[in-house]
């Protein structure tokens, strides 16, 4: 073995540094075991912790002091959008719900979407009067100006709608997409023994880095069952948040087992086998429509080319011959 070490090192000394790190290694483990943490503490904590940020969403806007500040906080957009009182008709409470299924829950947010929604019709009118009528650059008459300005105007105003709405498409394929796995999970946890708040806590933790959108959802859903009066209405609020029919089924099923005492587990594991047998079809079908959408980019642009290719030399050779008969 010797033959084998560097000069100036003995087997004794390999030896020595082996033992020393395994009383290393055996000192470590025994610190480990011995310090053993109450998870009372923790639990008591993270509680503690979900309480007060549900005392943050539903009590602080009522408190006049947080208005105060929130009115700050936007600036000329919030006195500009209370000139017009336009977050307290029923309009307003629309939008208000499609911004919560968007994933923006503040009032900033309502206020900021008003704002774009009056001022974007006014400025693109503008760039458009000065574009059509004080630059010139388009050759058009009256009737044709008037017709650019007033339509640009008109898509403008609907420009906030319509990104919200793609926004909120986004978001739902990426919630619909994690949605059977999270179900898997909640099985896993609710056969493990967990209540559902606390499945809810625990796939929340393990599925808060893959899928953050459907991961915040559920957490302010576990937050509102260990808060509010009624289990029912923390579900109710969560198939609100969400405009998908697999989330609204998946509260229906969780507000079923809570009032009737059904089995959770079985019926989120059937929930979960429909979802992912859904996206199976959905794929299928995807894969189906494929021949059909490739026939267009075949007839344009391979078949022609293929003609060309395998047409080409014959014509040549053809009008060659003819050229050299005449």
């Amino acid at each position: 073995m010797e033959q084998f070490l560097p000069d100036g090192i003995t087997g004794e000394d390999v030896i020595t540094l082996l033992a020393a790190a395994s009383a290393f290694l055996v000192m470590m483990a025994i610190w480990s075991t011995g310090i053993v943490k109450d998870g009372m503490d923790s639990k008591i904590k993270s509680l503690q912790a979900r309480r007060n940020d549900l005392k943050r969403g539903y009590v602080a806007p009522v408190k006049r002091r947080q208005t105060v500040k929130k009115k700050k906080s936007v600036g000329m957009m919030g006195d500009l959008v209370s000139k017009f009182n336009l977050v307290k008709n029923e309009q307003a409470e629309k939008y208000q719900q499609k911004l919560i299924q968007a994933g923006y829950r503040s009032k900033e947010a309502l206020v900021i979407f008003m704002f774009f929604k009056i001022v974007m019709p006014v400025l693109v009118a503008i760039i458009a009067i000065i574009v059509v009528y004080a630059l010139g650059l388009f050759e058009l008459n009256q009737s044709q100006k008037l017709l650019v300005v007033v339509g640009s105007s008109l898509a403008a105003s609907y420009s906030p709608e319509l990104y919200l709405k793609n926004h909120t498409d986004k978001r739902n394929h990426e919630i619909q997409k994690s949605l059977p796995d999270m179900l898997d999970l909640l099985v896993i946890c609710a056969e493990a023994g967990l209540t559902l708040d606390g499945a809810i806590t625990r796939v929340v933790r393990e599925m808060g880095s893959s899928n953050p959108e459907l991961a915040d959802e559920f957490n302010l859903t576990a937050i509102e069952l260990g808060f509010l009066p009624e289990r029912k209405i923390a579900l109710q609020n969560l198939a609100s948040r969400i405009d998908l029919p697999s989330i609204k089924a998946v509260t229906a099923t969780l507000i079923q087992s809570e009032r009737y005492g059904t089995p959770l587990a079985h019926s989120l594991r059937v929930l979960s086998d429909e979802f992912r047998n859904e996206r199976f079809m959905k794929a299928e079908e995807k894969a189906a429509r494929l021949p059909a959408i490739m026939t267009i980019p075949l007839i344009l642009f391979i078949l022609p080319t293929l003609f060309i290719v395998l047409l080409g030399s014959a014509t040549c050779s053809i009008n060659d011959s003819l050229i050299n008969v005449t």
